[in-house]
C-alpha cells in the first residue's frame, strides 16, 4: 500500500513481506491503511515505526505452535503472551499499545475475551535518559557555531559580490566580474556549468574554475548550505529555543514585524508547527528579537542570510515550499531513510536521521545530539513546557531526566534532614492561658501527666532534663512560666558566644531553638513584656539550669 503523508510525499509498504498468512497480511493492510486515511500518522517516521511494530508482532505469531490464520483466530491467550513478552523490555510497551490500538478497530476483535486483552493498560517502561553536562553541551553547542559560522561568513561574502555584479558595479573582464557571472549560475541552478568528456565523465571548464579562484570541490557551497552544515544549524536552534528536531525539520520561514521599533532591531515572528497537537492545534508563533551577538533573534538573522539563495531556489520551482532550513545535497538519489523528505532538484528541505547521523559521526559525537540537547535546554536551561503541557514537562522531561534525579538526591536528603532537626526543634508543649492546679510545676513549665513522660524513668516517672520539658506534649506553658523563659533564652544566646560549637550544638541547640519557635507564635511583644518582669528567683534557677545543678 501507498501512503501520502500531509506534505504529499509517498511511501510504499509492503504487506505481502510479512511472516504471516496471505489472509492475516490483508488484515492488518486493511486496518493499516484505515488509519492512514484517518490522518492519525501525520509523517513517515510515524506510521514506519508503526509498520516496524506490525513486523515484530507479525513475528511473534510465527514462532507460536498455532499461528492465526487471520485475525478471528487470535485469542486472548495469545495477545496475553505478546505482552508478557513485550512489555518488560525497552519499546516493548509501546509495541503492546500501538498493536491493541490497531486490532481493536477490527469488528471481528470486538468480543470478550479477545477485546478485554486489548484494552488492557501498558505502563511504559522509561529509560534512563540524562541531560548533557554543561561542558559536554558547551563543546556540542561549539562545534556546531564553530562550523555553521563559517558558512555563514562564506555565504555572506559570496552574496556581497553577487550583488556587486548585479547591480553593475564589477568591470568587465575583471576578476570580481567573472565571479560574479559564475555565482549568478550557482544561484540559478544550483551549481556550476560542466562539460562532459568523452569518457562520459563531466568536469568543471578551466575559465569557471579560474572565476572561482581555482577552487574544486562543491563550489555552489560559496552560496548554499551543505546538508551537515544545516545539521550544525538545526542544533544550535534547538539549543537556543529548546525545539525537537520535528520541529526544525519543518521550520516555516520568520517574519520580521513591521515595525522593528525605535533601535532598529528586527523582531522575528516564528510559525512553530506542533505536529502532536491535531489538525485544530497545529502551529503556534514565537517571536525573537536580534538585539546584538548570542541572542535568539542573531540566530534568525544568520539563518536567514545563509539560506536566502536556497530558499529562492526552491522558491522559482515551488512557491508554496516556505520552509527556512533549505540545503543543497550533493546526492543525486536520496536513501530509503530519506523518503520522506522534500526535494526540489538538488535542494532539501529540512534534516533527515541520515544528515543527524552523518553530523555527529563527523564530530566524533556519541550520538544524536537532539534528543538529549532538548532535554538539556529544557530540564537545565529552566525555559518551562516547551511545545508539550506541564504535565508532560514534570514527568517525561523533569523526573524522567537521570542527571536531574542524580543531583536531587543530597538537596533533597539535606532537606529531610532539615526538615527532621526543625521537627525535632519544634516546640511540642501546649500554651495555656491559665495555670490548672492539677498539673506538677517543674522548672520551666507545669507538667500534665508525667507518667506518660517519652523519657521515663524506671520507677514509672520521668527522667528529662527540665530543658526537655520545651519539646514534651505533656508540658503546658502559661504566662506565669514566660519571664523566665524569656531570661533563659537570653541567656542561651549569650552562652552561644563563649562555647564551643560541637557542645553547643550537643548540649543547647535543641533547646534555644524551642524557645525560638515559642516567641515565634507568642509574637516580639510577648517577649520584650516577659524580659520586664524577670525575678532574681527566675534569675537564679536559669543560672542552675545551665550550671547542671537542678535535676528531675
Amino acid at each position: 500500500m501507498e501512503y501520502r503523508n500531509h506534505d504529499g510525499a509517498v511511501t510504499v509498504y509492503d504487506f505481502s513481506r510479512l511472516p504471516v498468512p496471505a489472509a492475516l497480511q490483508r488484515s492488518l493492510a486493511v486496518l493499516f491503511a484505515a488509519r492512514c486515511r484517518a490522518g492519525v500518522w501525520g509523517s513517515h517516521a510515524t506510521s514506519t515505526t508503526a509498520f516496524r511494530e506490525v513486523g515484530r508482532f507479525c513475528g511473534f505469531l510465527t514462532g507460536l505452535d498455532d499461528c492465526p490464520p487471520d485475525l478471528d483466530r487470535l485469542t486472548a491467550a495469545q495477545l496475553e503472551w505478546w505482552h508478557l513478552a513485550k512489555v518488560s523490555t525497552p519499546g516493548g510497551s509501546s509495541d503492546v499499545r500501538s498493536i491493541s490500538a490497531l486490532l481493536r478497530e477490527d469488528v471481528r476483535l470486538q468480543d470478550e475475551p479477545v477485546a478485554e486483552a486489548l484494552a488492557r493498560r501498558v505502563t511504559p517502561v522509561r529509560g534512563e535518559v540524562a541531560s548533557y553536562g554543561d561542558d559536554e553541551f558547551t563543546a556540542i553547542k561549539r562545534v556546531a557555531r564553530h562550523e555553521f559560522r563559517a558558512a555563514v561568513l562564506s555565504i555572506e561574502a559570496n552574496t556581497r559580490a553577487l550583488e556587486a555584479w548585479r547591480a553593475g558595479g564589477t568591470q568587465p573582464g575583471s576578476p570580481e566580474h567573472a565571479l560574479g557571472e559564475v555565482l549568478e549560475v550557482i544561484a540559478r541552478t544550483g551549481d556550476v556549468p560542466r562539460e562532459m568528456l568523452p569518457s562520459g565523465k563531466e568536469f568543471v571548464p578551466a575559465k569557471i574554475r579560474r572565476a572561482l579562484g581555482g577552487a574544486g570541490g562543491r563550489p555552489w557551497r560559496r552560496l548554499f548550505l551543505s546538508r551537515t552544515e544545516a545539521v550544525s544549524l538545526g542544533v544550535l536552534l534547538m539549543a537556543e529555543f529548546g525545539w525537537n528536531l520535528a520541529v526544525i525539520d519543518r521550520l516555516r520561514v520568520p517574519r520580521a514585524e513591521p515595525d522593528p521599533g525605535r533601535d532598529g532591531a528586527p523582531v522575528y515572528r516564528i510559525p512553530v508547527e506542533k505536529r502532536r497537537r491535531g489538525p485544530e492545534r497545529w502551529h503556534e508563533t514565537e517571536n525573537a528579537a536580534d538585539l546584538g551577538p548570542r541572542t535568539p533573534g542573531r540566530l534568525i538573522t544568520q539563518a536567514l542570510a545563509a539560506t536566502v539563495h536556497a530558499r529562492a531556489a526552491v522558491a522559482a520551482h515551488d512557491p508554496a515550499a516556505d520552509y527556512l532550513l533549505v540545503s543543497r545535497t550533493a546526492l543525486r538519489t536520496i536513501s530509503s531513510a530519506d523518503r520522506e523528505r522534500l526535494r526540489v532538484g538538488p535542494f532539501v528541505i529540512g534534516i533527515s536521521y541520515d544528515d543527524v547521523r552523518w553530523w555527529h559521526r563527523r564530530h566524533g559525537l556519541s550520538g544524536s545530539p537532539f534528543q538529549r540537547g532538548r532535554r538539556t535546554v529544557v530540564v537545565r536551561g529552566g525555559r518551562g513546557p516547551a511545545q508539550h503541557s506541564q504535565r508532560t514537562h514534570d514527568v517525561t522531561y523533569v523526573l524522567a531526566d537521570q542527571r536531574t534525579r542524580t543531583e536531587a538526591r543530597p538537596v533533597i536528603a539535606a532537606g529531610a534532614e532539615a526538615a527532621l532537626q526543625h521537627a525535632r526543634a519544634a516546640l511540642a508543649a501546649r500554651l495555656a492561658e491559665t495555670a490548672d492546679p492539677t498539673d506538677q510545676t517543674t522548672a520551666t513549665a507545669d507538667c500534665h501527666d508525667p507518667v506518660s513522660s517519652a523519657w521515663p524513668d524506671r520507677n514509672g516517672g520521668c527522667a528529662a532534663s527540665f530543658p526537655l520539658c520545651l519539646g514534651c506534649a505533656n508540658a503546658r506553658f502559661h504566662p506565669g512560666h514566660h519571664p523566665r523563659l524569656a531570661h533563659l533564652d537570653r541567656a542561651l544566646a549569650n552562652l552561644r558566644s563563649t562555647t564551643a560549637p560541637t557542645t553547643w550544638d550537643t548540649r543547647w541547640a535543641e533547646h534555644h531553638e524551642r524557645l525560638q519557635d515559642l516567641w515565634q507564635r507568642l509574637g516580639p511583644a510577648a517577649r520584650g513584656h516577659a524580659l520586664t518582669a524577670v525575678t532574681d528567683t527566675d534569675r537564679a534557677i536559669v543560672d542552675h539550669l545551665l550550671a547542671g545543678d537542678l535535676n528531675p
